[in-house]
């Protein structure tokens, strides 16, 4: 008898041990699948151009966040915008299409259902990812924030013709930065996000892009003030009349030419205007800073990866020009660099990248196969350090027929740039980027480079067909 109880003693004993490291596997297992699927924030500025950045090169600049994502991740330094346009950049993003494809810019309605299908924040959310987005989306769709899990849309405020553009939402009744809202968004999300699943998480800054409507152009923050006071920041490079005038008419007439008296046209104005544009590119930083202050706070850092990027280029005064849309490089070339804690590599890289690239990227990331109508090429082998074929040549557009803005479209490879406009009559444009990175000297009706000209128009012709072609609506 006493044996018997004995014996029903340790099997209850051993019964109760085994569900409890039953249980504690399961935990185990569950924080497995967690870790497995990293947690994703991808961050995205308005107007950043690729050398608006510390570790670019840029020694005015302060992006220490930003600088220190590029220096312990990996950094792009040819990153281009197949479409250097905030709407259908924004929209390639979303899609991984080319414009060709997608056919989405301003004045277009809505983008089509079938591309936003396919977007990335759709597919991740359906694998199981909880989403958020927060500030500027930039492409028309109706109900955009119900695609999310949590998201709060909103950018500059284009009625007012002052500050209250950037400065209109408030935190605790206190009237902040559009700049400062976003971030607090963006830490709010982290604080309260679901613990037993995956985030990707979108934060879409208005800065650095200035107020258009209003005479100051660039709002930054109060405690930014003082940055770069003492600083001469030096004269745009091709500043001289000689490379504005090389310029077809309607660009000469158009709205590049039109902005650059608002913001760069005399001394004074164009050194406050590059400053408040640092001012705000730095606001952003800071608040990157807070994210990842957050992130180590949580214990999550080491299983989030962080993308930054800017949605296209920018002129600042060079050829006499402001904004962006056309295809020299200063328009096409942005920031770009992805920050995974689980590789402990570090990599600069120098072959040809797109934001298409981007919305595949994020799905490699998450493990997740992405759909066969992208048209970009995941990122993640780079980060890797694993083999990566360098693509041959880029198609780049810009599709919008709109006046002041000529339409046009080109190809890029390592060594040449091909383009031409749309709409309008001029001579097209070659240059060599080898020899002439700054694009000063077209080669195009030079006899010697005829047959460079010629394969690089047929190159661009049947790129044009190709993502015609590919489109899911006509």
């Amino acid at each position: 008898m006493k044996n018997l109880k004995l014996f029903l003693i340790v099997a209850i004993v051993c019964l109760n041990f085994f569900n409890c490291v039953k249980k504690t596997d399961n935990k185990s297992v569950a924080k497995d699948v967690v870790k497995q699927q990293p947690n994703i924030i991808f961050i995205l500025t308005d107007d950043q151009r690729w050398d608006a950045l510390g570790y670019a090169g840029n020694t005015i600049i302060e992006t220490p966040e930003m600088d220190r994502i590029a220096s312990k991740g990996t950094y792009f330094k040819n990153a281009f915008v197949t479409t250097p346009i905030c709407a259908a950049s924004r929209a390639s993003i979303l899609s991984g299409l080319h414009e060709r494809t997608h056919g989405y810019t301003f004045k277009q309605g809505d983008i089509k259902e079938p591309y936003m299908n396919i977007s990335y924040p759709v597919k991740i959310k359906e694998k199981g990812y909880y989403t958020g987005f927060f500030g500027k989306f930039g492409v028309n769709y109706k109900n955009a924030e119900k695609i999310f899990d949590e998201a709060e849309i909103f950018d500059r405020v284009y009625k007012y013709k002052d500050r209250r553009g950037y400065f209109y939402k408030t935190i605790d009744k206190d009237t902040v930065h559009l700049t400062r809202y976003a971030g607090y968004k963006a830490l709010n999300f982290l604080e309260n996000a679901p613990s037993d699943k995956p985030f990707c998480l979108s934060v879409n800054f208005s800065a650095p892009h200035t107020h258009d409507s209003a005479p100051e152009q660039y709002f930054w923050q109060k405690k930014s003030d003082k940055r770069y006071a003492d600083v001469t920041i030096p004269e745009p490079k091709l500043k001289e009349d000689k490379y504005f005038n090389m310029l077809p008419k309607e660009v000469k007439d158009g709205f590049n030419r039109l902005r650059w008296t608002w913001r760069f046209d005399e001394p004074a104005k164009y050194q406050e205007s590059v400053k408040g544009y640092y001012r705000m590119i730095s606001g952003v930083d800071d608040e990157i800073g807070k994210i990842r202050q957050l992130l180590e706070k949580k214990g999550i850092a080491d299983n989030t990866v962080i993308i930054f990027m800017g949605d296209n280029g920018y002129y600042l005064g060079e050829r006499q020009l402001a904004g962006k849309w056309l295809m020299h490089e200063n328009s096409l070339r942005v920031p770009l660099m992805i920050y995974d804690p689980r590789v402990n590599k570090h990599s600069d890289v120098e072959d040809m990248v797109l934001n298409i690239d981007v919305t595949k990227t994020i799905l490699d990331i998450a493990g997740i196969e992405a759909p066969k109508e992208y048209q970009g090429k995941s990122l993640l082998p780079y980060v890797n350090g694993t083999k990566v074929a360098k693509r041959a040549s880029v198609l780049v557009e810009h599709l919008w027929d709109f006046n002041p803005i000529p339409s046009s479209e080109g190809v890029r490879t390592e060594k040449w740039k091909y383009f031409r406009y749309r709409f309008i009559k001029t001579p097209e444009e070659l240059y060599d980027l080898e020899n002439d990175p700054l694009e000063t000297n077209n080669l195009a009706s030079n006899p010697e480079y005829k047959e460079v000209l010629d394969t690089h128009r047929a190159l661009l012709n049947e790129k044009i067909k190709k993502y015609v072609d590919a489109k899911l609506v006509h």
